[in-house]
């Protein structure tokens, strides 16, 4: 079985953290897959998912990871071509990426004790956002 949802939501972009893990984790619940492998995808190519947990002090810590890794005021070719100096924020969800598999079991997510499913908007400004879960199994 298949079953497809959304998540939307809107983000303030530079880095901005988002916990999925609740939503996420009722649709699963609510699909009637009881075991499989959710995948979470996030459209767009200035966003990224992946698993964190989810604390002030982590949460900080990834930005300013983030910002060192891949600074934002580099002359990159991308902001050079199209004016946007939005280049980085592009790197970035390259970097993350815009997937993620999770498995579950009985309708729960497995997921470790401090481990939580994220989105990051890296863009430049604020952003609406759709998240889209794939939930295979049976």
């Amino acid at each position: 079985m298949i079953v497809t949802r959304q998540i939307r939501l809107q983000t303030h972009g530079n880095n901005d953290v988002h916990d999925l893990t609740p939503e996420v984790a009722r649709h699963v619940a609510e699909s009637g897959v009881r075991s499989g492998v959710v995948t979470v995808f996030v459209t767009g190519s200035t966003a990224g998912v992946t698993t964190v947990e989810y604390e002030p002090a982590l949460v900080g810590d990834l930005r300013e990871f983030l910002d060192q890794l891949v600074p934002a005021q580099r002359p990159y070719r991308h902001n050079q071509t199209w004016g946007d100096a939005n280049a980085h924020s592009h790197l970035r969800s390259s970097l993350i990426g815009t997937s993620l598999t999770v498995p579950f079991d009985n309708g729960r997510l497995l997921l470790g004790t401090w481990q939580q499913i994220v989105l990051v908007d890296f863009d430049v400004r604020p952003r609406s956002r759709e998240v889209v879960l794939q939930i295979v199994g049976e």
